[in-house]
C-alpha cells in the first residue's frame, strides 16, 4: 500500500499563486509516475499534471498549461504542483495520484489515490 498525503491548499484571490505538495509514504518501492487531478464541486474530475519518475516527461493538462509547474524529489518522495495565475475556475479539490506511467495519470487511471486538498480562489 502506498500512502499519499496532500498539503499546501487553501483560500487565494484571483490572479494569486499557491504550491500544493504530495507526500508518498508506505511502499513506495520501484519506479511510478505522480499526478494531480482535480474534481471542482458538481463537475467531473478533471487532469490537472503529471511527471514521470525521471522528472524528464513532465505533462500538463489544457487548464494548466503555462501557468502550473510540477516538479518531483524522489528522495523525499514528494511532489509539487506550483500554481500561479490562479482563478475562480481553479477552485477544486486537488488529488495527488500514482500510477506506473504519466499517461495511465492522463486517462484518470491510478493505482492509489490521496485524500485531496481544497483549492478555493476568490474573484
Amino acid at each position: 500500500q502506498v500512502q499519499l498525503t496532500e498539503t499546501g491548499g487553501g483560500s487565494v484571490q484571483f490572479g494569486g499563486s499557491l504550491r500544493l505538495t504530495c507526500a508518498a509514504s508506505g511502499r513506495t518501492e520501484g519506479d511510478y509516475a505522480m499526478g494531480w487531478i482535480r474534481q471542482a464541486a458538481g463537475k467531473e474530475r478533471e487532469y490537472v499534471a503529471a511527471i514521470d519518475w525521471t522528472a524528464f516527461m513532465r505533462d500538463y493538462g489544457k487548464s494548466a498549461s503555462g501557468r502550473f509547474h510540477i516538479a518531483r524529489d524522489n528522495t523525499k518522495k514528494t511532489m509539487d504542483l506550483w500554481m500561479y495565475n490562479l482563478t475562480p475556475d481553479d477552485t477544486a479539490v486537488y488529488y495527488c495520484a500514482v500510477a506506473p506511467t504519466w499517461s495511465q495519470l492522463r486517462e484518470g487511471r491510478a493505482d492509489y489515490w490521496g485524500r485531496g486538498t481544497q483549492v478555493t480562489v476568490s474573484p
